[in-house]
């Protein structure tokens, strides 16, 4: 049974990421690369195809420069599972043809689904080229781009329209009028993950977003709907490059979405199946502005001292309230006890030591846009220290919600309904939610 499933960069970028039951940490793909970067200073030669930490067994091979791994908690067999990194290698290769990091890049869409397809909840379903043929619909983009005719737009989105991976959702109440009748209401929520990655100064390694527009509709009738995103929206290969405009890398579409307006106003038409669906997904690499930042050091106060600092500033509005925070770090493997100093005032703060997995944990009940906090902790080990404490702790990660933010820009500027009457008038939500995928600063 697989946890997760991650490629990796020679950087250590994470490419793909696919978290299949949900029971693993956060920034098990940081973990791991630090703790292959670091073997040949703790053990000669490179580190073994299979290890573990924290109780999480860690598979690797290396394909083409890149680092196919997969998680589980569970004793399987070493031997089956890395057969199996090499045969997703093997059917991915198949169909993009090359392998490396900007054809991964360039058909994400297409590798997602193909994951969703040979790995269902962690269980392994096929992994035949043949036996997906009639599963995948993605058609993958060719990276020589010279030989390929240009691609507009729309072009982009009706590549794989047929199918899409799932991503994100959120749930939605139905409320009903008064006596019980239920009530016509349309629910569009705009969901967005992001990763980020900084370095011990606070630059930004990397950054990405991974977005779905989610729609759930309890219109009698089934009416057509009509959606609006930002006019200086551009996407791919477009030329198109505005002050302020929003640039995705990719995206695609449910099979109901038309795309005939598209070029023209940005504008998508819908007729939208019973229940809950995703529009549209999308993933964003261009420069943008993280909710947080985060700083983080650790100094040696003695021998057998040691003490960490942790800088959280929220960077959004001051009008918008992030929640359920969460700051972990993990600590030296010798630590005995922690001490923790919050700023004066601090309210809604918890602070814990989780003493079995060495971790330090910092809870922060709501976040005020504009805002500063800072954790101190002082620790005492239990054995003198040997070689760089770097190496042993970190790197700190962070989960958070931010309800009512967009950190890509991308916007949905009207929805309009078809009336089927002058007194029809459905009630129509939209809603921005911004949570952490991988929020991950390096010591």
């Amino acid at each position: 049974m697989i946890l997760q499933f991650f490629v990796l960069s020679q950087r250590g970028d994470n490419i793909v990421y696919r978290d299949y039951r949900g029971e693993a940490q956060k920034g098990s793909a940081e973990t791991f690369f630090r703790k292959v970067k670091f073997w040949k200073e703790d053990v000669e030669g490179d580190a073994p195809p299979v290890f573990n930490i924290d109780g999480v067994n860690y598979f690797h091979v290396k394909v083409a420069g890149l680092l196919f791994v997969a998680t589980t908690r569970v004793n399987v067999s070493p031997s089956l599972v890395l057969e199996l990194l090499q045969r997703i290698a093997r059917v991915i290769k198949d169909y993009l043809g090359v392998l490396n990091e900007d054809s991964f890049r360039k058909n994400f869409v297409l590798v997602y689904e193909l994951l969703d397809e040979v790995i269902d909840f962690g269980y392994v379903q096929t992994t035949s080229t043949e036996v997906l043929k009639s599963y995948i619909f993605n058609e993958p983009i060719m990276i020589d781009a010279a030989r390929m005719p240009p691609l507009g737009p729309a072009s982009i989105f009706m590549q794989g329209t047929k199918r899409m991976p799932g991503t994100a959702i959120t749930k939605s109440v139905v409320a009903n009028e008064p006596g019980g009748r239920k009530r016509e209401e349309i629910f569009v929520d705009v969901i967005e993950k992001i990763s980020v990655t900084f370095n011990s100064s606070g630059f930004i390694l990397t950054s990405e977003i991974d977005g779905t527009i989610q729609m759930k509709s309890y219109l009698s009738g089934n009416p057509e709907i009509r959606l609006a995103l930002n006019e200086d929206l551009s996407i791919g290969t477009s030329d198109y490059r505005g002050s302020g405009a929003v640039i995705l890398d990719d995206c695609n579409f449910h099979e109901s979405v038309h795309l005939d307006s598209f070029d023209v106003d940005r504008t998508l038409s819908l007729v939208p199946p019973e229940g809950e669906f995703p529009v549209m997904n999308y993933r964003m690499t261009q420069p943008y502005k993280p909710p947080f930042r985060i700083t983080a050091l650790i100094e040696e106060t003695g021998s057998l001292k040691a003490e960490v600092t942790i800088k959280v500033r929220a960077e959004f509005n001051s009008s918008t309230n992030a929640s359920t925070v969460l700051v972990q770090m993990p600590l030296p493997s010798f630590t005995a006890r922690v001490n923790f100093e919050l700023e004066p005032g601090a309210v809604g703060h918890t602070t814990d030591f989780k003493e079995t997995n060495k971790r330090l944990e910092w809870g922060l009940k709501k976040v005020v846009g504009g805002s500063e906090h800072t954790l101190r902790a002082k620790l005492g080990f239990s054995q003198e220290l040997h070689g760089n404490i770097m190496k042993e702790a970190g790197p700190v990660s962070m989960t958070f919600t931010i309800p009512m933010h967009n950190a890509s820009g991308l916007q949905v500027k009207y929805l309009q309904i078809a009336k089927k009457s002058k007194a029809h008038n459905p009630y129509r939500w939209v809603r921005y939610v911004t949570e952490a995928n991988s929020y991950v600063a390096r010591l």
